[in-house]
């Protein structure tokens, strides 16, 4: 048993693993002394706090003492001691990771060890190296439920995750997969509309992954054109073209086990998305004007408010990237199909804006009522900041609520107008022209004098500018 262990004099061939940041305690069970002892320096040498026993009723009383992180405890043949035990651990600690040994052969009791809870085993004989990587591999998964285990104690106590706010069962949803997300390094496509918050769900996985404390770089992948894309994500050499005076590493090098944002990732040319799919794949990227390599560790998070699917379908977006990209997908809910968290997100923002301006301001519940069932922010989160501005449905102290009423008209109308009003289709420019020919004709209809019909063009503006919804931020 454990031959490769016990026919070694010194411990200077053990694999040196880094110390885990948090010192995980360590039962070592098994009624063989020499295999208990060689277990238990091993484990000692890698960073773990150690203790170790023979007997089975000891190392009950000692995990009620104590509960392990880590249980390694040996299967005797011809007992079920032991899978008692495991299953007993599971039951009591489930936070608690088992690691059952098993004597050569005994397949069945391995098998049931997993049955029972266990999360590894290992087969004796067993070599140093093969018990270094299950501890390892057991130290990782410990540590990765204990972050998510706390993390959605965390959610549970408080109204969102991280900048994100909302209670509803859209965003429970979404805190739930994000929690278990942020803990992995998979590339995460967030799909959603223009102002619902990808960029904060980016930062909150970010925030909340192990590499937090590494840089997060977003990219706006349609506001640049493809040869500064280029050479922001990649990189270029010195003399690469005009005005490169110096050599620059491309922002998914200089993440170093960070994350990089990629928003809007559909505005990508073709070519620019081959480059991508290729650094994705090797794991290394060209810079521009270099013949050389250069490898890369970032964690790639991307996000659009455009249907990929059906980009694909077209050939606009190649199939090979979006499958790369999308192997975690979040769909981020509109304001509209959570209006319950509306009376939380106008809270905050008022909160926010009365330390902006140094005045308190508040929202009437008539107010409130009006801007929950006629929707007045259009479904965007970011829609909701400009309703609850200064200028819009609140109000400071000693401010009179009066003006209430002809605000509620503007949002109501807002409301009912929906995206259309922000997307620009009935910008105030068109808006001005229509009501210019409408003035035009009237006064070729009813022969007016030029000066007065100047002064109708002009009146008939200036009712269509009165008449506009509010101007929502995105």
């Amino acid at each position: 048993m454990l031959e490769t262990v016990l026919n070694t004099r010194s411990m200077e061939y053990i694999p040196q693993l880094a110390e885990p940041a948090v010192r995980l305690h360590l039962l070592v069970v098994d009624a063989d002394s020499a295999v208990r002892s060689a277990c238990a320096e091993i484990a000692a040498s890698l960073g773990y706090a150690v203790e170790s026993t023979g007997d089975l009723g000891q190392a009950r009383s000692q995990l009620r003492g104590h509960a392990a992180d880590i249980l390694l405890v040996n299967l005797p043949a011809g007992s079920n001691q032991g899978l008692e035990l495991v299953s007993e651990v599971k039951l009591l600690y489930p936070d608690t990771s088992v690691i059952a040994m098993t004597a050569s052969g005994s397949v069945n009791a391995a098998v049931e060890a997993m049955r029972c809870g266990a999360s590894d085993y290992l087969t004796k004989p067993f070599a140093m190296d093969e018990l270094s990587t299950v501890l390892d591999r057991a130290a990782a998964s410990h540590l990765t439920d204990t972050a998510t285990r706390q993390l959605r104690e965390r959610l549970r106590l408080s109204q969102g995750l991280g900048s994100m706010i909302g209670r509803s069962a859209e965003m429970e949803k979404l805190y739930r997969i994000l929690s278990k997300v942020a803990q992995s390094s998979h590339p995460v496509l967030i799909l959603g509309e223009s102002g619902t918050g990808k960029e904060l769900v980016a930062r909150t996985l970010h925030a909340y992954g192990p590499n937090s404390q590494k840089p997060f770089l977003p990219v706006d992948c349609g506001s640049l054109v493809p040869t500064l894309i280029e050479s922001e994500l990649f990189g270029y050499v010195k003399g690469a073209f005009t005005g490169a005076n110096r050599s620059k590493d491309g922002l998914l090098v200089s993440a170093e086990g960070g994350t990089v944002f990629l928003d809007e990732i559909g505005e990508l040319t073709l070519d620019l998305q081959a480059k991508l799919l290729r650094a994705l794949q090797e794991k290394e990227v060209r810079p521009v004007g270099a013949t050389h390599r250069v490898p890369i560790k970032a964690r790639i998070v991307a996000a659009t408010n455009r249907d990929l699917a059906v980009m694909v379908e077209k050939g606009t977006f190649r199939k090979d990237l979006f499958y790369r990209l999308n192997v975690v997908n979040l769909r981020l809910p509109s304001l509209r199909d959570r209006r319950e968290d509306i009376p939380l997100l106008a809270a905050h923002f008022l909160d926010r804006i009365s330390r902006e301006h140094g005045q308190k301001f508040t929202l009437s519940d008539e107010a409130l009522r009006t801007v929950i069932r006629t929707g007045a922010a259009p479904g965007r989160p970011a829609h909701a900041t400009a309703a609850a501005g200064p200028g819009g449905a609140a109000h400071g102290r000693g401010h009179r609520r009066a003006g209430w009423g002809r605000r509620s008209a503007r949002i109501e109308d807002a409301g009912r107008s929906g995206a259309r009003g922000h997307s620009g289709r009935h910008s105030h420019p068109q808006r001005r022209q229509a009501a210019g020919r409408q003035a035009a004709g009237h006064r070729q209809n009813h022969a007016l004098p030029q000066a007065e019909g100047i002064r109708h063009r002009r009146s008939a503006a200036r009712r269509v500018t009165q008449k506009q919804p509010l101007a929502f931020s995105s």
